[in-house]
């Protein structure tokens, strides 16, 4: 069948790269797609926010599957507008999408279903959070309420930061997404994320995963989307995985089903390993980026059949199988991210990376310029993507890998995997 990818991430190639080894994909569409995506995908000018003009599109390529990679079409509607054209949608429809796209409306169910999470208020004006903040003092988390494209929360460590962030969210730093605000318990403990597929009743785990927020080594700098990730998350052990699915998964989707609202699609939950158990930080209603590459290294199964059973409600039964190997990715971004940054700059030497044939190099904000060069034009630019017996292998061969990229104006974590490798080698401290 004829497949259509949006999206232009490190995540997007990944998925593409994985559908595309399906039998049931015949031809698969990418919109806007990138330089890495081309080499899988027929990549389209399209825009997206034309719901219309996505509908006329899968009708014109008889386009059986629209998989929506990024969470923003989610949250804006596509898959409503797709679905009453009679196009199926792997992505939750809008009301159900409100779990990434409001932090409050998650904090409701939470409250109304009993899953574990943070002590947490919800404001609607500066003077009522401020007065909550006065009276709880710090440290907290300061959250805009809707989207703010992953910088929308602030960990306040003191009483001046978070009045900083509540007056700078009312005031408007973040539009619309600043509407409301939720101030939260800062929890203790590691984080770590689980994902689910669920076909808006049944629900099949996926794996676990752990990522580096930090733009610098030893966890330190400004919050990025994702300088790596590892998979499987040791952390996250049979039991916790258990804890997580009993305590947090299904009781979100009766929830939703409850609401009248099925979810469907994949469910990634954040999550707080404390001493009390798992708790949730926060939902997202798509893939993480960078996760979703290591998890498509490990992923023995057929990506396409799993989407098709979780679209057409049909993931009773099902499992999936995933290779015994750890997997790995070093985010390589462009100087300057996450903040001011140039674009333009040329790359070469991924084929010489990927001449090991466990190392995939998956493309992010990559383009051709007019000469064919390969040249960055966004801040997270490559995933370097390796599979290893152990998290310590599968690091070794990444940064290797790394190392035949010329790419002077790039910069990467060199610790990629730290806390995982500790766990390996028995260090005490690890779990900090």
């Amino acid at each position: 069948m004829n497949i259509l990818l949006i999206g232009s991430g490190g995540r997007e190639h990944a998925l593409a790269w994985k559908m595309a080894q399906s039998p049931l994909c015949h031809t698969l569409f990418c919109a806007p797609g990138n330089a890495g995506i081309c080499e899988q995908a027929e990549c389209v000018s399209l825009d997206v926010d034309d719901f219309a003009a996505v509908a006329r599109f899968c009708k014109d390529n008889d386009v059986k599957l629209v998989v929506v990679g990024p969470e923003a079409p989610l949250v804006a509607g596509l898959a409503d507008a797709l679905a009453e054209e009679g196009i199926p949608v792997f992505g939750p429809r809008k009301q159900a999408a409100m779990l990434e796209g409001s932090k409050s409306f998650t904090r409701e169910i939470c409250r109304d279903y009993a899953i574990p999470g943070p002590e947490n208020a919800t404001f609607d004006n500066e003077a009522d959070a401020l007065a909550y903040l006065k009276k709880h003092g710090a440290p907290i988390v300061v959250k805009a309420d809707g989207l703010a494209a992953g910088k929308g929360v602030i960990v306040a460590d003191d009483v001046a930061t978070a009045e900083a962030a509540i007056r700078d969210i009312f005031g408007g730093a973040f539009g619309a997404a600043g509407a409301k605000v939720v101030l939260e318990e800062k929890m203790e403990g590691e984080e770590a994320s689980f994902f689910a597929l669920c076909d808006g009743e049944n629900v099949l785990a996926l794996a676990g995963a752990q990522d580096h927020k930090r733009a610098y080594d030893n966890d330190e700098g400004p919050n990025t989307g994702g300088m790596g990730a590892y998979t499987p998350a040791p952390v996250l052990t049979e039991e916790a995985e258990q804890q997580v699915m009993e305590r947090i998964i299904l009781p979100t989707v009766r929830a939703m089903k409850d609401m009248g609202v099925p979810y469907q699609g994949v469910l990634y939950a954040g999550l707080m390993m404390t001493d009390e158990g798992p708790k949730l930080v926060e939902y997202n209603v798509r893939f993480g980026d960078p996760e979703c590459q290591p998890l498509m290294m490990r992923l023995n199964s057929d990506l396409v059949e799993l989407m098709q059973a979780t679209v057409q409600r049909d993931l009773a039964g099902g499992s999936s199988d995933w290779s015994e190997q750890a997997a790995l990715t070093v985010v390589m971004a462009t100087k300057g991210y996450p903040g001011n940054y140039e674009k333009g700059s040329v790359i070469s030497g991924i084929e010489r990376a990927e001449q090991d044939p466990l190392v995939k190099v998956f493309h992010a904000g990559t383009a051709r310029n007019e000469a064919g060069e390969l040249i960055a034009v966004g801040g997270r630019v490559l995933n370097v993507t390796t599979l290893g017996n152990t998290i310590a292998e599968a690091q070794k061969r990444a940064y290797e890998a790394v190392a035949k990229i010329d790419w002077p104006q790039g910069f990467y974590r060199h610790d990629i995997g730290w806390r995982a490798i500790a766990r390996e080698r028995g260090e005490k401290g690890a779990s900090a």
